[in-house]
């Protein structure tokens, strides 16, 4: 933020710098201790977050679709136009946001008011912290096995479905990078073999699976490593789907926007620009369905909670 100040166009800089990770954590933090303690402080703080957040991701569903149809030879101009001048007005939103909500300008006081609410925290003893955030994760994961079994089994929308899976997955993997250090992986010695198909170099390898470094911390909430890497598999297959899917309806939003389209006209011919047949979003959704299904009776989630930990300073 002290360096966006300096620049004529902070939101630029600050989507280019990928400002939205460090806002994902904050907002996984506010989630978290939302629900262990000071739950209205904690409330207000991952709105705040979230505000910003949200800014920034329409920025990149924008910008993002703008690129690909940039270099897409059958999506017309006024298309890609549109796109274009979307991921505009988006990035002036988030610039007002940064004003308006004091985190930029001649007397930013944003963190100096945070600083001051999280002096007012009734924060927990470590052992006690440990115990609650193992029993906030656990709570996470029953929330994500309510909603695959409200599907019954088949995940019929793009964005209420497979998008909304796909963000309740994915703060799983947050909260271990928020917490910097106070989850851990560990390996439980025992072979899984339904669970080695997500074990593929660039789930492995990754850099965002490497837990931060343990710190100051002496209590640790332990994740099973194989199972915490067929998480992540499914976050990152489900992304890609989730990509391919909103793509379609990308195209279709700016058909009725600049050609007056009626929503079901510009879908269905948003495939033919695209070059996709008019099968493909239901492929997707069916493959969606497949591998959260053998996601699920698999386990992999109820198999992630691992252990506390305890080492001395």
């Amino acid at each position: 933020m002290k360096q966006a100040r300096k620049e004529q166009n902070p939101a630029l800089w600050l989507s280019t710098n990928d400002a939205r990770t460090p806002l994902f954590m904050l907002e996984a933090l506010g989630r978290l201790y939302s629900s262990l303690h000071n739950k209205k402080k904690f409330t207000r703080l991952k709105d705040l977050f979230k505000l910003l957040e949200d800014g920034f991701g329409q920025v990149d569903y924008y910008a993002s679709y703008a690129k690909i149809f940039l270099q897409h030879p059958t999506v017309p101009v006024n298309l890609r136009e549109y796109m274009q001048a979307q991921a505009r007005e988006k990035l002036q939103h988030v610039n007002d946001l940064l004003a308006s909500e004091s985190w930029v300008g001649e007397t930013p006081q944003r963190f100096k008011k945070i600083r001051k609410s999280l002096k007012k925290v009734d924060w927990l003893k470590p052992k006690a912290e440990a115990i609650a955030i193992n029993e906030f994760y656990k709570n996470e994961i029953d929330s994500i096995k309510r909603f695959v079994q409200e599907t019954q089994g088949r995940l019929t929308e793009m964005e209420e479905h497979v998008h909304e899976l796909r963000r309740d997955l994915r703060w799983l993997s947050i909260y271990p990078q928020a917490l910097r250090g106070m989850i851990q992986l560990a390996e439980s010695g025992h072979q899984d073999i339904a669970t080695e198909k997500y074990l593929v170099p660039e789930i492995v390898q990754s850099a965002f699976n490497v837990m931060p470094d343990a710190g100051n911390n002496t209590w640790f909430v332990l994740l099973e490593k194989n199972h915490f890497y067929a998480l992540s598999w499914m976050i990152a297959e489900t992304g890609k789907l989730k990509d391919e899917g909103l793509q379609i309806f990308a195209v279709a939003e700016a058909m009725m926007q600049t050609e007056g389209l009626s929503q079901e006209v510009a879908y269905h011919r948003s495939f033919e620009i695209l070059g996709l047949p008019a099968s493909r979003m239901q492929d997707l959704l069916c493959r969606a369905t497949q591998i959260t299904n053998a996601f699920m009776e698999e386990k992999q989630l109820d198999q992630l909670t691992y252990a506390l930990a305890r080492i001395k300073k």
